[in-house]
């Protein structure tokens, strides 16, 4: 049988997971959200509620993937969601992240990515955007695995 080669984002895989007694208990875990839109295109970066926020950018997958993404990483912070692989006008994004810094005046960035190739798009994109900002704040990315776990954290350097 020939094996192909293809995008990990694209090939078919299942996770088996065991159930615990967390997972059975009925758990209600409120959202983090505090703010609507979210999807990068529909955001403005100088919206009221991202104004010296902390900021999470997050892969669209991510909060998917992440069984407590409010608690560990939206809480207390402003959100954008952004697939680099589907969605169009990048340079757009590349702006975006670029006014949190100099207009919106962050405090910091999360980059929150799936390990898949494709995420690796997102982080370039706030890479220039950082680089070619003229504020510099606390950048944190994060690396998760398809099944949920964060398998890499760095900070950005200037």
């Amino acid at each position: 049988m020939k094996e192909f080669s293809c995008c990990p984002g694209s090939r078919m895989q299942t996770f088996e997971q065991e159930d615990s007694p967390e997972s059975c208990a009925e758990t209600r875990v409120a959202s983090q959200l505090r703010q609507w839109p979210i999807q990068l295109h529909l955001v403005s970066p100088v919206a009221p509620y991202y104004q010296g926020a902390d900021v999470l950018l997050a892969a669209d997958c991510a909060a998917f993937a992440m069984g407590n993404f409010h608690n560990d990483f939206l809480k207390g912070k402003a959100l954008a969601i952004a697939c680099p692989k589907l969605d169009a006008g990048q340079d757009v994004y590349q702006e975006k992240i670029r006014a949190w810094f100099n207009d919106a005046k962050i405090n910091s960035l999360t980059v929150l990515v799936m390990e898949v190739p494709c995420c690796q798009g997102l982080l370039g994109l706030a890479s220039r955007a950082f680089q070619e900002s003229e504020r510099k704040v606390p950048v944190r990315i994060v690396v998760a695995g398809l099944s949920g776990q964060v398998l890499r954290e760095d900070l950005l350097e200037a």
